[in-house]
């Protein structure tokens, strides 16, 4: 296997061979994606110890992945965090220390506070901006986009098809009331786009509808948290957002963040260049309201 050069690649590179490794090195997989600060910063003891192997099994891991040794493989993951230092996370983490397990006073609200900074920091690390542009340009040039997802996911899905059907993009919320998943989604045609959006421990039902979807030729667009994510596979453009497994509840700031990124870059799209099907002069939601508002403030 060709050695990665980046941790981006190096993550793609675990997804592809996932299913080729042996339960172990899965084991192993799934620690060093869902924890890769661990990884840069502890020696190859300290990492087995934590994931439950030997050592020698990391090193036989890195090997497997193209690489000389444990010591080779970390440095993909010590680049990554030289590239991150000074970000929000990293503030975050020396507001967190200093302030240590007392004020009762911020309570809940402070700790969902600190960690959505931290979530939306984690956020812009992680998704790509060759990612959004292509999603949006496949959102925009889609006849119809079906946006499913259940159970903490669902409140994206719910925005998502609000917001894209107020730029005149036809968007349907596959939501299975009475049991009718399956007929809505086999009643898409070629050129639709089905959204998905699923987190640990995925729902079925949208991993299975991603599966079949791009069986029959339906673009996926997928918004998910790790390479490892059963979405991955059948996803055209899959956001990775990231979220360390000691998380108890899932915070909805950086997924619904992604969800607004997608919407207005996907104003942006409709706004270069309408679609020949759109009503004269509406051009997209977001481009009027633009215009409304600077005439407000002139």
């Amino acid at each position: 296997m060709t050695r990665a050069a980046t941790f981006e690649e190096f993550a793609d590179a675990v997804s592809e061979a996932y299913a080729r490794l042996t339960k172990q090195q899965q084991q192993i997989a799934q620690f060093v994606l869902e924890s890769p600060d661990d990884l840069a910063l502890g020696t190859v003891a300290t990492v087995a110890e934590a994931v439950g192997v030997q050592p020698s099994a990391l090193i036989r891991f890195a090997n497997t992945l193209g690489f000389a040794g444990f010591t080779e493989m970390q440095q993909l993951f010590r680049a990554r965090l030289l590239d991150r230092v000074g970000t929000y996370r990293d503030r975050i983490d020396v507001i967190r220390r200093s302030n240590g397990s007392g004020m009762p006073e911020a309570g809940v609200l402070h700790q969902f506070v600190v960690n959505g900074m931290a979530d939306l920091g984690a956020l812009e690390d992680n998704v790509r901006s060759k990612d959004l542009a292509e999603a949006t340009r496949l959102i925009s040039r889609a006849t119809r986009v079906q946006v499913l997802a259940q159970r903490r996911a669902f409140p994206v899905a719910c925005y998502l098809a609000y917001a894209l059907s107020q730029l005149d993009i036809k968007a349907q919320l596959v939501d299975g009331v009475g049991g009718m998943l399956v007929d809505a989604l086999r009643q898409m045609e070629p050129g639709e786009l089905l959204l998905v959006a699923s987190f640990k421990n995925y729902s079925q039902d949208v991993v299975q509808a991603a599966e079949q979807a791009r069986a029959r030729g339906i673009t996926v667009i997928a918004i998910t948290d790790f390479a490892l994510s059963p979405l991955k596979p059948h996803a055209t453009v899959c956001f990775e957002l990231g979220q360390g497994p000691d998380a108890a509840f899932r915070s909805l700031v950086a997924p619904l963040c992604l969800a607004q990124a997608l919407v207005i870059g996907t104003g942006h799209e409709l706004a270069k260049k309408p679609s020949p099907g759109r009503k004269a002069g509406a051009r997209s939601a977001i481009a009027q309201r633009s215009t409304a508002r600077k005439g407000e403030n002139t």
